[in-house]
């Protein structure tokens, strides 16, 4: 069966339900498109060329911005690898999905892009890290690949792109949707010519402390990052090598903040928000920015939408942005979310629970536990935080009480501090914000079924002691 009949026999059979939300790719005059997400791995949005870092070199990915449309307000459900990944491809918020704690695993019946595409007609698979259980839930098609830094291939690589090439040339007739996600930039921070960021020459971002240990740990993460980027120029190389770059939707996604202090493990603006970019020669303009607030639970449906079915029958709590692609609209969600908790996390703290909320301009964060101190990874004799606490400045000090001790509440205006350095909470000048965001906050917990401190308690049970996605470091469809 040829591809156009297939595409046509898909029309015929959604058109009696879904006749607005086919236009989504018949908009677009393509039959459904290939759909390929690239994820990076622990990396702040602000540490790439086309997002304005004066030193990361990133040429395959400023390329890809060139010839797409780059998202300067997407967020991620989760600053943590595995809520994050889940609630990625379930379109689900990770305390309704049930992985909210990291390491954990959605409940039992819950579905993922997998099942979503399957009934479209479309293959699925996935090359490289894995972060995501039970396997019912995510039946992807397990390509290879280590879950971690490990080298564990036949050719040393932890990412087999090679079998993301046998992938896409399997069936040229059948679309498919394949995810690349590397294990870098993600530590410990091992990989790329590092001799190419002199510590000396690079600039701090504003956020951090100027030290020895942090120069010595960006210049390391900077190569990572563009070790990293060579491994995007090879993955959209295939696509050109095979001639399926005219109908291939490419979606990169930074994923969360780096492991610097306040990017990952946090709610602030350098930890959940991420760089997204999309690519569709011919179909979306090249070169175009857009200020809609999008989040990661937003992915599903918009790929579902594209692949020719109606994300409005499915209970998921992001929705379609196909609309931006085409032009019909520049807003999406009037307020994103967050959220993350420090319970079973290596050297966490016993109760430290997080909620965020975005409009695009005001960040509010709930610290739900300011009684306590954060404490993470980070804290436990991480020599770059370390080396905050020997420097005798004010901002220094302020950093470091900063990241350990915080006020219940937190705001900041992002469009005069993007570097989230000064809390607004409680200023007259910005009850309004403050309260708007915090009553948006609660009615999304309700919603959401969060109850704060006691869904905080429950998140141990679950996290489960043995990883359920790791066998000797490498991933398959027999580990599962």
């Amino acid at each position: 069966m040829s591809r156009s009949i297939r595409s046509q026999i898909l029309a015929f059979l959604f058109a009696g339900s879904l006749p607005a939300l086919l236009s989504a790719s018949a908009a677009f005059g393509a039959s459904p498109p290939n759909l390929l997400l690239f994820l990076a791995d622990d990396m702040t949005y602000t540490d790439l060329g086309c997002y304005g870092s004066p030193d990361v070199k990133t040429p395959h990915i400023d390329r890809l911005a060139a010839e797409g449309l780059r998202f300067t307000r997407c967020y991620n459900a989760a600053p943590t690898c595995s809520p994050l990944r889940q609630s990625l491809y379930t379109g689900l918020y990770p305390v309704r999905n049930g992985a909210h704690p990291n390491h954990s695993r959605v409940y039992e019946g819950v579905q993922s892009l997998p099942h979503y595409l399957k009934s479209l007609g479309y293959r699925t698979g996935i090359v490289g890290k894995r972060h995501e259980a039970p396997a019912s839930a995510f039946p992807f098609e397990m390509l290879g690949g280590s879950h971690g830094d490990g080298g564990k291939t036949p050719e040393g690589e932890d990412l087999p792109l090679g079998k993301a090439r046998e992938f896409m040339a399997r069936d040229l007739e059948q679309p498919w949707c394949l995810v690349v996600a590397s294990n870098q930039p993600h530590g410990p921070w091992n990989r790329g010519d590092a001799s190419a960021y002199e510590p000396a020459r690079l600039t701090v971002p504003p956020y951090l402390v100027d030290t020895p240990k942090v120069r010595e740990g960006l210049s390391r993460y900077y190569a990572e990052i563009t070790y990293m980027d060579a491994q995007v120029g090879k993955t959209l190389a295939f696509l050109k090598d095979l001639e399926l770059e005219d109908n291939t939707v490419v979606l990169w996604l930074s994923e969360q903040g780096s492991q610097m202090p306040f990017g990952k493990w946090t709610c602030y603006d350098t930890g959940v928000h991420a760089a997204a970019i999309l690519r569709w020669p011919s179909k979306v303009a090249e070169g175009g920015v857009s200020d809609a607030l999008l989040s990661y639970v937003d992915v599903v449906p918009t790929f579902v939408d594209l692949a020719g079915g109606n994300p409005a029958e499915l209970d998921l709590d992001g929705k379609s942005f196909a609309a931006l692609l085409s032009g019909k609209t520049k807003r999406h969600n009037e307020v994103v979310f967050s959220v993350n908790t420090t319970r079973g996390i290596y050297h966490g703290s016993e109760a430290f629970a997080i909620r965020s909320a975005t409009d695009g301009r005001w960040l509010y964060v709930r610290n739900l536990h300011s009684d306590k101190k954060f404490q993470n990874v980070i804290t436990h004799k991480e020599p770059i935080f370390a080396s905050w606490k020997t420097i005798d400045t004010d901002f220094a000090r302020s950093r470091v009480n900063a990241y350990i001790k915080r006020s219940a509440e937190e705001l900041f205006d992002l469009r005069d501090d993007p570097w989230c350095l000064k809390n607004l909470a409680g200023k007259k000048e910005t009850t309004k914000a403050q309260a708007l965001l915090s009553r948006r906050m609660d009615a999304w917990m309700k919603q959401q079924g969060d109850l704060g401190d006691a869904t905080e308690r429950a998140a141990l049970e679950r996290q489960p002691t043995e990883k359920p996605w790791r066998k000797g470091g490498v991933y398959s469809q027999q580990s599962q």
